[in-house]
């Protein structure tokens, strides 16, 4: 058994096909298959379930296929410990992000560490928050940027910044002139355009909506947060909307009113997270401490909210 045995066994529980395991392998598909039968003599155990149209792992073949991901995942580890042994700001660092935060954050952090570590390969994952986690456990991710809380005991924790959110409404809504006395109550009896199921950010609109006595605007559930942007503009209704994602380079949009919340704003905390076990610890607490200097003014609610145009002057009465 050697590495590259369990390489291609791990490739072909990812992709239940040989041709495109062998493939992603850079190898023939007749190789690949040989190679995985060896691996099943040499283990005494049937590894694969070959049907004419897929290909399925044994109950054993995918314990062990687990097994060989985590050994792939160590040996990954031993080399990145090596390079930075020589280099410590070289190799590559495999960072995940959740959808509804990459686009906005990304344009802000990227020249810092680029800055600060100009020989770094930084390699983007951008996925939902369950996705995220699951590719940390497996080994295939050696970092992820999501929101807090995060109820995973295999993994540590860099508190990065708290963002607030804005309300976001039409021109022609009621409570578009309520800049600067916009409370929590006033979302009362509300009904908010929301993400689809798997965003985070779709459990903490709904976390407020629940505080404010809010609800879910029903059948209408938005895949991205341009498309929210788009309804709420052509005043379909409201939403919630973190201020980073309303900062430059994001173009603004005609209609669209974005309202502070008086006193302490709802929130979103973003942390950096990796496996306890990570060999890259050390060097992932450096990263995060570059990822926490955002630019003066980011994470400002008060400097995104649309300007209140004043009342007309009322004309004195002639005598």
């Amino acid at each position: 058994m050697n590495l590259r045995d369990l390489q291609y066994l791990v490739s072909l529980a990812e992709h239940r096909h040989f041709g495109r395991a062998a493939e992603a392998c850079f190898v023939s598909q007749p190789t690949l298959s040989t190679q995985i039968r060896k691996l099943e003599d040499e283990l005494g155990v049937s590894l694969v379930e070959r049907t004419p149209r897929k290909v399925l792992l044994t109950e054993v073949g995918r314990d062990i296929a687990t097994r060989a991901r985590e050994v792939l995942n160590g040996v990954e580890q031993i080399r990145g410990v090596a390079r930075r042994t020589l280099d410590p700001e070289s190799g590559t660092v495999r960072l995940g992000i959740f959808p509804t935060l990459g686009p906005y954050l990304l344009p802000h952090v990227l020249p810092l560490v680029r800055s600060a570590f100009p020989r770094l390969e930084l390699l983007l994952v951008e996925e939902k928050t369950e996705t995220v986690l699951r590719l940390l456990r497996e080994g295939r991710l050696d970092a992820g940027i999501l929101a807090l809380p995060l109820h995973e005991d295999s993994l540590h924790g860099e508190f990065l910044f708290e963002e607030p959110f804005l309300l976001a409404v039409s021109g022609e809504h009621p409570l578009a002139h309520m800049h600067g006395q916009l409370k929590l109550a006033d979302l009362s009896k509300q009904n908010l355009l929301l993400l689809e199921d798997g965003h985070c950010l779709r459990d903490q609109a709904l976390e407020v909506c629940h505080m404010a006595g809010a609800g879910e605007h029903s059948g209408f559930r938005a895949t991205s947060l341009e498309t929210l942007r788009q309804m709420v503009a052509a005043n379909v209704g409201i939403t919630l909307l973190p201020v980073i994602a309303v900062k430059p380079p994001v173009a603004p949009l005609d209609n669209l009113h974005l309202i502070e919340f008086k006193g302490h704003p709802p929130s979103r905390r973003i942390a950096m997270v990796w496996r306890k076990s990570s060999a890259m610890d050390g060097f992932l607490k450096r990263l995060a401490d570059v990822l926490r200097q955002l630019p003066a003014g980011l994470l400002d609610p008060h400097t995104a909210v649309t300007p209140v145009a004043p009342a007309p002057a009322k004309r004195k009465a002639r005598r």
